[in-house]
């Protein structure tokens, strides 16, 4: 309720500005999966480490344009947080600023709906660095594949209860898991278990 009455705002205030287009309804089919790595869980707190984001097109993940960026290390992540980061195929230290990494990732989201999994955490920390350098939150409608990963569990096997983890549920769908935790890795296996539940995945296994 409060994000709809913020967008609203927004709306009105960015009607006439560069992203006025941004606020129009999206009329194509295409879906866009996105992920974020940050410093931490608290959505008050947490800083942005890296972004994907990668279309989908029908029954096609469209990897070959992915969007992926690395953020220029903040000054609340340790040494040793950017040593993890850095295993994990993050190298922050050529990492782009957070104000050019957020423009890069509106042009490339566009107005068309966005996908993840548990997805409220995303855009709740990317808002929170969005609207001070941009005026506005991601105005985009969203699809939380993790609520719909339980709906379709709870229509199509009522008798049991679903184990909710991203694993557990990429499993089920016959999904592999790639490059887990790092955000690119993260939005192409979210992209691809929604093309699965949408053949049927549930339903078939």
């Amino acid at each position: 309720m409060i994000r709809s009455l913020r967008r609203a705002a927004d709306r009105r205030r960015q009607a006439d500005g560069r992203y006025g287009w941004l606020f129009d309804a999206y009329a194509g089919d295409e879906v866009v999966a996105i992920d974020c790595e940050t410093t931490g869980l608290d959505t008050r707190r947490a800083e942005l480490v890296s972004i994907a984001a990668v279309a989908i097109e029908g029954e096609r993940v469209l990897t070959s344009g992915a969007l992926d960026l690395r953020l220029q290390p903040p000054a609340s992540l340790s040494g040793d947080s950017i040593k993890i980061h850095r295993l994990r195929g993050v190298d922050l230290d050529d990492g782009e600023a957070l104000g050019e990494a957020l423009e890069t990732l509106l042009d490339f989201v566009g107005n068309r709906p966005l996908l993840g999994w548990c997805i409220d955490y995303d855009l709740a920390v990317i808002d929170r660095q969005l609207r001070p350098l941009f005026g506005f939150g991601l105005p985009n409608a969203s699809l939380d594949m993790a609520r719909i990963y339980r709906r379709e569990m709870d229509r199509t096997r009522p008798q049991r209860e679903p184990v909710m983890s991203f694993e557990a549920a990429a499993e089920a769908l016959g999904v592999p898991v790639m490059g887990r935790h790092t955000a690119l890795g993260d939005a192409v296996t979210t992209a691809l278990m929604y093309i699965r539940l949408k053949q049927g995945a549930l339903v078939a296994r």
